[in-house]
């Protein structure tokens, strides 16, 4: 894998650089600051294009797993490390789309400054919470200053679901039990 960083011509000064462009189609070319979504069997991995092929996404702190691993392991340590590899690297056999899916609800910073905030957390190690600090927080962090992952959300809803369920069943249960054991 190449290891060195592309040059600054990911932050170009380019005007059409100047903003993160509109939502594109599946087949698109992405451009710098977009959201890229691969999809990996049961989850999608979230990673956002920084220019010239290269991508900047969470990876879990033993370098040495396999890219399809990369949330599920992180999952475990509660830590990641930011990385910039090459987008065809990462998405290996799986698929991606470019998804800029918030721009109708968050504002997307300016593109250098995009790329500048993802510049500076290569190689660093992050915190990493499934539902409150994930790929998907992260990439969403930079593009509009704000984490939003709607995958945790749906899981948090799934949670409280089967929360909510497990405690009515736990009180039917105990006012079943209570009706039972009445001497009378």
């Amino acid at each position: 894998m190449d290891k060195q960083r592309p040059n600054s011509a990911m932050a170009s000064n380019d005007p059409e650089l100047s903003e993160p462009s509109e939502p594109s189609e599946p087949s698109a070319d992405p451009q710098p600051g977009d959201l890229i979504e691969i999809f990996r069997p049961a989850y999608q991995h979230w990673a956002l294009y920084l220019g010239d092929g290269y991508i900047i996404n969470l990876t879990p702190v033993d370098e040495s797993q396999a890219a399809t691993m990369s949330s599920v392991k992180s999952v475990f340590s509660r830590k990641a490390v930011v990385r910039m590899q090459l987008l065809k690297e990462v998405v290996g056999n799986d698929s991606y789309r470019i998804n800029n899916k918030y721009d109708d609800n968050h504002t997307p910073l300016p593109v250098r400054e995009i790329i500048q905030r993802a510049e500076v957390l290569i190689d660093q190690e992050v915190s990493y919470d499934l539902l409150g600090s994930n790929c998907e927080h992260f990439v969403t962090l930079l593009r509009y200053g704000e984490g939003v992952s709607e995958q945790a959300s749906r899981a948090m809803g799934a949670i409280s679901l089967v929360t909510a369920a497990a405690s009515a069943f736990s009180v039917l249960g105990l006012i079943n039990t209570r009706s039972r054991n009445r001497p009378f």
